[in-house]
Order: C-alpha cells, then structure tokens, then sequence
C-alpha cells in the first residue's frame, strides 16, 4: 500500500512541503520562467493550481532553499537571495458593491505599510501601491516580486452588471498600472486568473506582461500531464485499477476520458485536471469533483441572456483573438466558457488561424449538462437527476407516452417574453434532455430549420424522431417515412417506433405526438 497525502485544496506550498504532502515538481518550469523574464499573465480554469504556483513563487522570493530539497530547483538555484514581496490574493472576498474592492485593496496596503513605511501625500491606491514598491526596494536592496492572484475575480463577479465591472475595471487599472511606473523596482510580477479581460480594460497600460496561456513551453505549468501521472502515481493508477475491478490499460482510459483533455494551445498535449484527478486518487472512485466545488451561475446567465444555442458548444469556432479576450461588452459567451474550463481546444487550422473548441472530457461535458438542465427546463436542482433516472426508465421500458407527458412538463411555464426565441429554447431543453439520456443510451440529435431529428437506441427499442415547430406531428411522421430514416434499422431485431412529434409556439409546448 503506498501512503500518499493528496494536496487537495492545499494551496500553501510551506505547508504543502512541511506537512509531506504529495507534490508534482514544476520548480525547473518556474525556475525557468523567473530567469528568462520578468512579467507574466497565466490564465487557467479555477482548481488548476495557479495559488499553489503563485505559493510556491512565494517560498522561492523568500529564499526558503530547504522547502525546495530534492526538487529540481535545488540543483538550478545557487544564490537563494530572498526579496521583499508583495502578494496580492482577491480571491477572499465577495465582489457585490464597489466598496468591497476598496476595502480589500487598503487592507493589503495597510499591511504592506506597516512594513515599508507610509507617504501622506499618496492617497490613492495606485499612488499608494507605487510608493510601497519604491521603498521595499529602498529598505531592502533588492528589487520587489509582485504575486497577483485571481486579479479578475471583481470584473468576474461583475459580469453581467455594467456599473459594477466599470466602477472595479476604473480602480484597478491605475493600481496595476503601477507596476510599469515602478518597474526599475522590480524584479519579477505574475498575475493570474480565470479569465482575460480585454486589452482595452484591466491591462492596457501593461504591455509588457508576458501572457504565457497559450505557450507551449508553459502548458504544463499548472495541471498534471501524462508522462506525470505516469511516473508520480504508478503504483497508485495499479491500485486504482483494482479497486474498480478494471484492467489497467482500460483503467487508465477511463481515467483520460474522465479528466484529461485540456488543450490551452493548438498541437499542445493534453493536461488533466489536477483537482478531479486527485479527488478521484483519494477516494479510488470516478466522480464529478471538480464541477461539484463551484457552479458557473455568470456563464448561464450569459448564455441565456445572448439566446445561445447550446449544441453549437460542442463544435464551436473561433479565433484565438477571441479565446484572449473578453470586453464586459461582448456578446459572445465562447471565450469565458473556454477560459472558465468548460470547453478547451480540439483543432486548429493553421491556415486560418481557427480553433475549434470542445469538452475537455466527461466529467466536463456531463456535469455541465447536468448543470444546465434547472435553468432551463420546467424543474429544480433537487428533482432533476431523478428525471433524467425516469426518463431513461421510459425510453428502455418502451413507455413512449410517459415520456413525452414528462417532456411536457419540462417546457410548462415557459416564461412569455422567450417567445421570440422559442425555436432556441426548445432545441435548448430538448439538446439537454437528450444529451442526459444519451449518457445511458445511444442517441444521435441533429437539428435544422425548425426541425429537430432524433435517434435513441436501447437493446430492445429503436426509436427515430421528428421534432417539428409549428407544423404537424403528422408532417413530421411523414417526413421520417418519406426521407427514410428509419430504413437502417429495418432488418433489427429490436422493435422500432417512429414519432412524429410537433411543438407550437401558441402554446409554448409540445401539443402532439404521433406513433407508428
């Protein structure tokens, strides 16, 4: 048995060294990272270890050479000076009124004060923070580290609420605006975060931060690769296996198809999640743990509020201008649902430049889905997984109706004012009931101009279906005899449905269905 301690949602990495907790080494990656320039921007989805990294930064500037021993930092590093340092983390406090900004900023410079000195003539923060980083050099000798960490959690917070991003985008671009005034005095600054606001917003007086997100060199800065798992967790992947009564090659294929799959560049390799992946360790068990600490109630807002189109997620493209940026303004919600973790890079064409995006992988795909499932359709938290449970029930039973009068359910009390984009939201519910369902069973959904077709596979049943909005369910049956769809499964055993099935926008649900 081998005894390991998983770090999980340990982000000091003093205690994570004292306390022999399990660590990957990156320390050749930061060593690298701190010798060959000066100021980064690193933007990766929350749990992915950016405090652990900006921790360990930390350990380094204060020259804490025994924290390090048996790393590959402790044969790269001769001097080990420590430095003064300046750590900002936002991730503590709750954004909801401009004041809440203010409150965490001063604290932080107050503290800072107390060691290096205050000027009454700067009352700004800005002014404030500038003459912190002047005179911890002065005091010290040596130039100033400056560590950021979530720097977007307020305009985060905020979207969604125009005065609210605008009052903490116009308090901190002069306050990060300092580090390019004080730059002879400083030796290093990194920020991270989920998300890249604009150029035009947060950093447009930064420009010279390195934005190392989509470097290849960097990829694997946070997050755990293959050849990592590989050769940290060997013993363990064996045990794992075992416990899930799996063979170790299908094992380790589950376990890819669960938590791996980031891309944060073209042609890059693949990175797990590195909270989902222990979790999973600890307990020798698949769950969705990542998606269960934190729910992205902002990325629904924005997907509702821009009448998106959920199945276009799973094939989306787009530019990399796109995925680096978001302006509070923008009305596509495809770069804050890639930086938040929930879609990633499947493909480029180098040609012209364009990504295509998908899930990471399962866990992704399924507790996002699963996520969505309330904001959308006639149900709660609490009832949905049981919904989908029967709805699965009904497809393998044969229990066509039941089904159906479910289904209804779903879209009773579709608000009014959705009406204009009626089509969207029942191709949302329908995508999302269908995707659900199609975790259990084989199903295939295509959609076009006001007609959704649809294929649900079970050992004993074959049903082929035909949404249609506005016309008849006979319309649609007719279509299903009359394209053929169902000519493929003409010589199975199992026994075949065709449904045609209509929705009216009158009364904002499915009035009819057909069976043959």
């Amino acid at each position: 048995m081998s005894e390991k301690i998983y770090p999980i949602g340990i982000q000091n990495f003093e205690s994570l060294r004292q306390d022999g907790y399990f660590y990957i080494d990156k320390t050749a990656l930061i060593y690298k990272m701190v010798k060959t320039g000066r100021y980064y921007f690193l933007s990766r989805p929350r749990r992915f270890g950016k405090s652990l990294l900006i921790s360990t930064l930390e350990a380094y500037f204060q020259g804490k050479k025994e924290l390090f021993e048996g790393l590959a930092i402790e044969k790269l590093e001769k001097d080990w000076v420590k430095y003064p340092i300046l750590h900002l983390d936002l991730n503590i406090e709750k954004y909801d009124k401009p004041e809440s900004l203010d409150q965490i900023l001063d604290k932080s410079l107050t503290a800072w004060e107390k060691l290096y000195g205050a000027e009454p003539s700067e009352r700004s923060f800005s002014l404030r923070f500038a003459g912190i980083i002047q005179r911890a050099f002065e005091q010290t000798g040596q130039r100033v580290a400056i560590l950021v960490d979530e720097y977007d959690k307020p305009m985060l917070q905020a979207i969604g609420d125009e005065a609210l991003q605008k009052s903490f985008r116009d308090t901190l671009k002069p306050f990060y605006g300092a580090l390019k005034t004080m730059d002879g005095c400083i030796k290093f600054a990194i920020l991270t975060g989920v998300t890249k606001f604009g150029k035009v917003s947060v950093f447009s007086d930064l420009n010279n931060l390195d934005d190392i997100s989509m470097w290849n060199e960097y990829i694997d800065i946070c997050g755990i690769n293959d050849k990592e798992l590989h050769e940290n967790l060997e013993p363990e992947l064996h045990e794992f296996a075992n416990a899930q009564g799996m063979t170790y090659d299908n094992f380790c294929d589950k376990l890819k198809e669960y938590y791996d799959g980031y891309h944060f560049t073209h042609n890059s390799i693949g990175i797990y999640n590195p909270f989902s992946l222990l979790n999973a360790f600890k307990r020798k068990e698949f769950g969705s743990y990542w998606f269960e600490t934190g729910t992205p109630t902002y990325l629904v807002k924005l997907l509702k509020k821009h009448h998106y189109d959920l199945e276009r997620m799973a094939h989306e493209e787009t530019d990399a201008q796109v995925l680096n940026s978001i302006d509070s303004e923008s009305t596509n919600p495809i770069p804050v649902i890639y930086q938040s973790g929930y879609l990633t890079i499947k493909g480029y064409d180098e040609r012209f430049g364009i990504y295509s995006l998908g899930f990471p992988n399962r866990e992704v795909e399924e507790g996002f889905v699963r996520f969505l499932l309330p904001f959308y359709a006639n149900t709660n938290k609490v009832e949905a997984p049981f919904e989908i449970q029967k709805f699965v029930r009904e497809v393998e039973t044969g229990d066509y109706d039941a089904f159906f009068r479910r289904l209804q359910s779903f879209f009773a009390d579709t608000p009014y004012e959705l009406v204009r984009d009626l089509e969207v939201h029942f191709q949302n519910v329908l995508f999302i009931v269908f995707k659900l369902v199609g975790f259990y069973v084989k199903a295939e959904y295509h959609t076009s101009q006001g007609r959704i077709d649809l294929l649900l596979q079970t050992d004993k049943y074959v049903y082929v279906m035909e949404f249609k909005l506005n016309g008849t369910a006979e319309e649609a049956l007719q279509q299903i005899n009359d394209k053929q769809y169902a000519l493929p499964f003409q010589t199975d055993a199992r026994k075949l449905f065709k449904i045609g099935i209509n929705f009216s926008s009158t009364t904002r649900n499915i009035e009819k269905w057909i069976v043959e």
